[in-house]
């Protein structure tokens, strides 16, 4: 199979097991936790990925990295499962689609706001309600940040972004000023 349809397998799964037993949104919320922690730390990729590994002493670091972020036990055992089948490297693809299929069941939309420096939580409530006025379905935020947007926000839902930063700004000028050979 190809990765997507490894990812949305494993995803599917945990989605069915996390709805039967009525935690799926700290299910989704428990395995995005440890897909970050995968994501940023190349020494636990190397660990984990590498076939030199005794199986043990990786099984180990997971069950210590489970505790740490204090995970459950559907969570725990996914790990586990992923680890014996060798497909710690799809973690962070099954964290976004169990997400993205959750969301799908709740009917939610989720937008990306990019800002330079974090904003007042008014300014996200209003925001957060005239997308939902545009897209006429509930709307959840993920918010962060990016200097060097210099000001300004980056709203993206899907394939449509809605750039308002001044950069983006100071580049129309810079090409609307500048002559064209």
């Amino acid at each position: 199979m190809i990765g997507g349809a490894v990812e949305r397998r494993y995803a599917r799964a945990l989605l069915e097991l996390g709805s039967e037993v009525e935690t799926l949104d700290a299910l989704v919320e428990e395995i995005s936790a440890v897909a970050e922690s995968y994501e940023g730390s190349k020494e636990l990729q190397a660990a984990l990925e590498n076939p030199l590994f005794p199986y043990q002493v990786k099984k180990n670091i997971l069950a210590e990295l489970a505790q740490t972020i204090g995970l459950g036990t559907i969570a725990r055992n996914a790990l586990f499962l992923l680890n014996d089948r060798r497909r710690m490297r799809s973690l962070p693809g099954i964290a976004l689609s169990l997400r993205e299929m959750n969301d799908k069941r709740k009917g939610l939309l989720r937008a990306e706001v990019v800002t330079a420096a974090p904003l007042s939580e008014t300014y996200y409530a209003r925001l957060q309600q005239q997308l939902e006025k545009m897209t006429g379905r509930k709307v959840a935020l993920d918010k962060r940040e990016d200097p060097q947007i210099i000001a300004g926000v980056i709203t993206r839902i899907g394939d449509t972004v809605y750039d308002g930063s001044l950069r983006t700004r100071l580049q129309e000028i810079k090409h609307a000023l500048t002559p064209s050979t």
